[in-house]
């Protein structure tokens, strides 16, 4: 073996995550907000791209992706890295598109943009005096019409209500409005505003009282003091580090906070098993007083803080609508008011290529218009997997979509990712946090996906989803008299074809939130 240094050449394969990959497969598994957002960032940064929707429709809208359509796609993130010289489409348009769009517009008409912001400006700073009035003074003796004369048009046409209506009032802001009128120390007042920043939604604290000593420096018996003064704010019982403080600050500000209530706070696990005769025992009452101790734990709000400045629910907004077609089968198009749509400004980018004074500008120009066009290209790519597999979804969920979940097969990602000719990767980010609106309701892509269950009977395996499903309705119609135990269930779905094992079955109940059969018992009983 030589040990001086030499040049060898050897061939080998291996694979290059370029940037375009990268932001393929990236684009791939966002959600239809997080890709707004995605895009809308792009927007920003890239000259060269533009939205392609306008409010006079001059712009060229393509109809939505259906099922038809879905076969000219190449799906997938390797698929879309490959497609470089693809047209864009499903609701994206091309470079092409939107260069033969602005000369069309540059053509139809004329003027810069400059001229015709100039012009719109120019409406701005116009004359108040109403028209037909010539006289500067003729409305100087009625305030009034003086008023009407400056902002009627405003009155009648931009009338906004909305900007008198009150802003929500958050939790913080509550509780620091109150904070200011109880503590004034100022060291104090930054612990204060530090627990107030460390409480959740629903009021409680979610940080350990030495660990904010810590951060702020300050001894735990400060802080200690600072909390016990903050939970006598309203609302009551907020600055509650568990359930069972929460209760007993409300109980307090009642002045129903004996040793019995006080017993049943230390043992409210047991309250949630409704385990009535050691709670009789450990609190020391009879059937009557714990069932009146009962009735004034329930009037209670275990969430004091719920009430303000409500987190704003985002719609769940479907990527895929399947609709019945008329030949019996299902329609599945993408949701176009869902795609984000842009375009590549060509003739903006030929014109401020002829004035660029250097290498360094010319190399940001062809820089923007390469990530313009792949951005365009995965786009459509991307609309397009999301179709194909939607379609191959529908194909294989055809009786859930007919009958119901009791039709759900068990399916995986291989048999979907064979059927369309694409790696399992690629189908699960395309599964993952997109929606399918059908006539049973709006379903994660992912919900389709469940594991398969053997029959008892040698027939085709049930799913997982659609056992859950059957055991909910069992339980729904068990009789108070005849509590169905897990060993019940699991014979009487063995009779119904479905060979499955306790545990299994214990496993689905507990992760639809059932109750045991214990528990239930007691529920129905009482």
């Amino acid at each position: 073996m030589a040990i001086a240094p030499r040049l060898e050449v050897r061939q080998s394969q291996s694979l290059v995550m370029t940037p375009q990959l990268m932001q393929a497969i990236k684009l791939l598994q966002l959600s239809n907000l997080d890709l707004v957002a995605y895009v809308d960032a792009e927007l920003e940064r890239n000259p060269l791209l533009e939205r392609s929707d306008s409010e006079d429709g001059s712009s060229p809208e393509t109809s939505p992706q259906t099922s038809s359509e879905s076969d000219a796609g190449e799906g997938g993130a390797s698929e879309a890295a490959e497609s470089g010289n693809s047209e864009s489409g499903g609701g994206e348009g091309s470079a092409g598109e939107g260069s033969d769009w602005v000369d069309a517009q540059i053509e139809r008409e004329p003027g810069t943009i400059a001229e015709k912001l100039d012009a719109d400006f120019g409406n701005v700073y116009q004359d108040d005096t109403p028209s037909g009035t010539t006289d500067p003074g003729a409305l100087a003796g009625d305030p009034w019409q003086q008023q009407g004369a400056g902002r009627g048009a405003a009155s009648s046409e931009g009338y906004n209500l909305e900007s008198f209506i009150a802003e929500d009032v958050s939790l913080s802001g509550y509780l620091g409005e109150q904070m200011a009128l109880l503590i004034t120390d100022p060291a104090e007042r930054i612990i204060a505003g530090n627990l107030i920043d460390n409480l959740d939604d629903a009021g409680y604290l979610r940080t350990d009282v030495d660990e904010v000593a810590e951060r702020l420096g300050a001894g735990p018996a400060q802080v200690e003091s600072v909390l016990q003064r903050l939970q006598t704010l309203e609302p009551t019982g907020v600055f509650a580090r568990n359930l069972a403080e929460c209760l007993r600050l409300q109980l307090q500000e009642k002045d129903r906070y004996d040793p019995a209530m006080a017993a049943l706070l230390d043992n409210i696990e047991l309250l949630a098993k409704r385990d009535a005769a050691a709670l009789k025992r450990l609190c020391h009452v009879d059937d009557e007083d714990l069932a009146e101790m009962i009735c004034e734990i329930k009037a209670l709000n275990p969430r004091p803080g719920s009430t303000f400045g409500a987190v704003v629910v985002q719609p769940m907004v479907p990527d895929v609508i399947v609709r019945p077609a008329s030949d019996g089968g299902w329609s599945i198009e993408l949701n176009s008011d869902n795609l984000p749509k842009v375009l590549v400004n060509q003739t903006y980018y030929a014109t401020v290529q002829k004035t660029a004074r250097n290498e360094t500008e010319k190399a940001y120009l062809t820089d923007c218009l390469q990530t313009a066009n792949w951005l365009v290209k995965s786009l459509d790519q991307r609309a397009r997997t999301i179709l194909k597999v939607a379609t191959e979804i529908v194909r294989q969920q055809d009786a859930f979509l007919t009958y119901g979940v009791q039709h759900l097969r068990p399916l995986n990602l291989r048999t979907v990712a064979d059927a369309i000719g694409m790696h399992e990767s690629t189908v699960s980010r395309v599964t993952s946090n997109k929606y399918m609106a059908t006539t049973r309701g709006i379903f994660e892509l992912k919900y389709f996906f469940t594991s398969a269950i053997a029959s008892s009977q040698g027939g085709d395996a049930h799913s997982a989803e659609s056992v859950r499903h059957r055991i909910r309705q069992m339980i729904d119609q068990e009789s108070p008299d005849a509590i169905l135990s897990d060993d019940t269930l699991v014979t009487m779905l063995r009779q119904a074809g479905i060979d499955i094992a306790r545990r299994t079955v214990a496993k689905y109940r507990e992760s639809l939130r059932i109750p045991s059969s214990v528990q239930r018992r007691r529920e129905k009983r009482g």
